[in-house]
């Protein structure tokens, strides 16, 4: 399927007069944790592709496993846990790994194909990441896992920036040849393959750059600098953070930065994002966003000390279900006032993004931005909690496709990344995001102390909802 629809998009684009001897450089993103299990004899085939016939039909024989693993496979459970008793622990794994354990990370799923299919692990010849599958395609050649994408498997080591010796002995055997060497995500993996010269037009000197996963192609199309934060408010809400020295834990990953070979970024998942907020919408604020904002507006910074914590569904930072609510004396209460709830839900909500952040080794910096984005990112009420919160001005962005955007990025830079060019020099010129709110001059104070009590509250929580 995505070896025809590559087919498909460039046969378009040539028929729209598209001219692709203009292309210097291509990158590209996948979506994270996949995995292609290429057959022995394949990368020969790929050396050798007939220009007069398509990817599809050239590369039919070409595949081990025909359905590839993907990040909504969740059936690795027994791997992980073997994973993380061979390693001593949950949080071993994470110090090395960047996460502990996931079942759709690519280690997993490789463990669970060579115990479950051993023939056609035995047929594998080379395994790759989507992103770096895809990159061979261009290449006619296997490409490298980059090192950011190669961070979401459970097998790389984020400090050396090599694989894991002990993740790959504990996943399945030969690993180390079946996945390659991997290589900076800034990588020139060579010249485009000639079967695109002849068939598409292009430049016989138009550089590959190493592809790499979709949520780090997208910190690099929002343009993340060290201390930012990115915080996409949707259905469900999720942080991007640029970071420097990573302490990995328990919940969120940290992988490798995508555009700073020395630098880290973190992915952190909250599942109650958007449509808990529209629920304390129409119950405590007759539906409305604009009475939503107004109760915002009218309760003061911290709430009179009352947090709370709204799990409508489980969630994921932390793993917790059901809704708490405590007073400035920390006690349990069975509800709020209308005003104060939907204060409550948005403090700590973002609360709840800080203290996770700053486990991670996120630290708040003179110079420090917030990047929203998503649908709750037009609300400018709900923007000035996010502000305050984390003490620094918020920046709205208006990025769709922010992962094919930050690919194209990586291609220019990728030109010029070997001469120690920086990435945010070569998107220097891009449009800026704009600013929305700054921070009221007494957050600091309050949220502060107030992150410290979400903490400690947060701990009451887990052990309340452990069954």
């Amino acid at each position: 399927m995505w070896v025809k629809a590559l087919d498909l998009l460039l046969d378009k684009m040539k028929r729209a007069g598209f001219d692709f001897s203009r292309v210097k450089a291509l990158s590209g993103s996948g979506q994270q944790h996949g995995s292609v299990y290429w057959r022995t004899g394949a990368n020969q085939t790929l050396r050798q592709l007939d220009p007069e016939k398509t990817l599809h039909q050239l590369l039919q024989g070409s595949f081990a496993v025909a359905d590839s693993p993907v990040w909504m496979d969740s059936s690795s459970s027994v791997q992980c846990q073997f994973l993380q008793s061979s390693l001593g622990g949950a949080q071993r794994v994470a110090d090395i790994t960047g996460s502990r354990a996931y079942e759709r990370f690519t280690g997993n799923q490789i463990a669970k194909i060579h115990q479950s299919r051993p023939d056609q692990y035995q047929d594998t010849e080379r395994i790759s990441l989507v992103s770096s599958f895809a990159a061979s395609l261009f290449l006619g050649d296997y490409a490298a896992i980059d090192y950011s994408d190669g961070s979401g498997m459970n097998l790389l080591d984020i400090r050396t920036r090599n694989w894991s010796g002990i993740c790959l002995e504990t996943t399945a055997p030969e690993l180390d040849r079946l996945l390659g060497d991997p290589q900076p995500s800034t990588s020139i993996l060579g010249s485009v393959s000639s079967y695109y010269v002849s068939r598409y037009g292009f430049s016989d000197d138009c550089r590959v750059v190493a592809f790499t996963g979709d949520n780090p192609a997208s910190l690099a199309g929002m343009r993340l600098q060290e201390g930012d934060i990115a915080v996409s408010l949707g259905t469900s809400d999720t942080v991007f953070l640029w970071i420097k020295d990573p302490h990995p834990a328990l919940e969120g990953h940290v992988f490798c930065n995508p555009v700073h070979w020395q630098a880290y970024m973190a992915l952190l998942c909250f599942k109650n994002g958007s449509l808990t907020r529209e629920r304390i919408r129409d119950q405590c604020a007759e539906g409305s966003w604009e009475v939503f904002s107004s109760a915002l507006r009218d309760t003061p910074l911290g709430n009179h000390g009352n947090i709370g914590f709204y799990f409508d569904a489980m969630e994921i930072t932390p793993s917790a279900v059901g809704l708490y609510r405590f007073n400035q004396d920390n006690n349990k209460v069975l509800c709020f006032s209308s005003q104060v709830e939907v204060r409550a839900l948005v403090e700590g909500q973002f609360l709840a993004k800080r203290l996770h952040a700053e486990r991670l080794g996120y630290k708040i910096i003179p110079g420090t931005r917030v990047l929203a984005t998503g649908g709750a990112s037009t609300n400018k009420a709900i923007l000035q909690v996010l502000s305050d919160v984390f003490n620094a001005p918020v920046y709205t962005i208006d990025v769709l496709n922010s992962a094919c955007l930050g690919c194209s990025y990586r291609a220019v830079h990728g030109l010029v990344a070997s001469s120690g060019r920086s990435f945010s020099d070569v998107v220097k010129n891009a449009p800026e995001p704009q600013l929305a709110v700054t921070p009221n001059p007494a957050a600091q104070e309050v949220y502060d102390q107030m992150v410290k009590r979400y903490a400690r509250l947060e701990e009451r929580v887990l052990q309340e909802s452990r069954p």
